[in-house]
């Protein structure tokens, strides 16, 4: 019985310089180059969604006419 794969490989292009300092950090930390990059598009898109967060929060606040300065003291009432 064959079990299937969990990950898919992908081909991905690199500057030398920027292979250069990910094999520097491979040895360093003792990771594989999968590892390391997973790690940074895991990043990279839990920054994204963050940033979609703030832009439709910033979006509503504005509809609602709540300034930046308002937002804590708004938070804090509702927390209690």
């Amino acid at each position: 019985m064959t079990m299937a794969r969990v990950t898919k490989t992908v081909t991905l292009s690199l500057p030398p310089k920027m292979d250069k300092k990910i094999s520097a950090l491979m040895k360093k930390e003792g990771r594989t180059r999968s590892e390391l990059l997973r790690e940074a598009l895991r990043r990279y898109m839990e920054e994204q969604e963050w940033k979609e967060t703030l832009r439709y929060g910033r979006m509503r606040a504005k509809e609602k006419g709540i300034t930046e300065d308002q937002v804590e003291d708004i938070v804090d009432a509702y927390r209690k």
